[in-house]
C-alpha cells in the first residue's frame, strides 16, 4: 500500500518553484541526479491517450554555453545595435548558468495520433503543449525542489534549426521551450497574486 501524501507537499513545491536570475555553474547537486530529475519528470507526465510526445535533451558545460552562444548570434541581425548591449547582457546572464533542458513535441507522434482519431485531429497539438506545460513544471519544480535555482526561455522558433544541426535532433521534435538551470545567487523577486475571487468560482459547496 502506497504512504500517504498530503496535497500539503504539492502545493509548498510549487509555491518554491520560482524563477531565479543571475544563476551559477556551482550546482549543489551531481549532473548525474539532474538527468535522475529530468527522466522521473517525463516517465511522469501524463500525455493525451498516453501518447507521450514529449522529448528533451540536456546541455551542461560547454554544450550550454553553445547554446546561448547560437541564441546571440541569431538575436543579432534582428535587433537595433543600440539595444544589442541589453539583449548580449541578457543572452550572457543565461549562459553563465550550469546546463539548459530543451523541451521538445515530436510532432511524429501528434500527427501519426491525429490519424488514429480522426474526430479529435484539431485538439492534438493542444493537448501536446498542455503536456508539454505539465512536463516543464514537474521538471522546475523538482529541480529546485533540491536547491537549484531556473528559469523558463523561449527562444523557439528562433533557434531552432540550428539546435537541430547542431546535436543531431530529429527533424520531427518541435522545440517548445529552454529551462536555465543552475546555483542561487540570491532569492527570488516579490511575487504578487491577483484576488482569488476573480480567478475561481465554486458552485454547489
Amino acid at each position: 500500500m502506497a504512504a500517504k501524501i498530503s496535497a500539503d507537499l504539492l502545493v509548498q513545491l510549487a509555491k518554491n518553484r520560482r524563477s531565479y536570475y543571475p544563476l551559477t555553474k556551482e550546482l549543489p547537486i551531481s549532473n548525474a541526479r539532474v538527468q535522475e530529475i529530468i527522466n522521473d519528470a517525463t516517465l511522469q507526465t501524463p500525455s493525451s491517450f498516453n501518447n507521450q510526445s514529449n522529448r528533451v535533451a540536456v546541455l551542461f558545460g560547454a554544450e550550454h554555453e553553445k547554446l546561448w552562444d547560437i541564441t546571440a548570434d541569431a538575436l543579432k541581425p534582428l535587433v537595433p545595435a543600440d539595444g544589442w548591449a541589453a539583449t548580449e547582457q541578457k543572452i550572457n546572464l543565461f549562459k553563465g548558468a550550469a546546463g539548459t533542458v530543451l523541451f521538445f513535441a515530436d510532432q511524429t507522434v501528434v500527427e501519426d495520433f491525429q490519424a488514429k482519431f480522426a474526430p479529435y485531429a484539431d485538439k492534438f497539438p493542444h493537448w501536446a503543449a498542455q503536456s508539454a506545460a505539465i512536463q516543464q513544471f514537474i521538471t522546475w519544480t523538482g529541480l529546485e525542489a533540491e536547491g537549484l535555482g531556473a528559469n523558463l526561455q523561449h527562444y523557439n522558433p528562433l533557434i531552432d534549426a540550428k539546435v537541430a544541426e547542431t546535436w543531431k535532433i530529429p527533424a520531427t521534435w518541435k522545440l517548445d521551450a529552454q529551462l536555465v538551470f543552475g546555483g542561487k545567487t540570491g532569492e527570488a523577486g516579490e511575487k504578487t497574486f491577483q484576488p482569488l475571487e476573480e480567478r475561481v468560482k465554486v458552485f454547489g459547496a
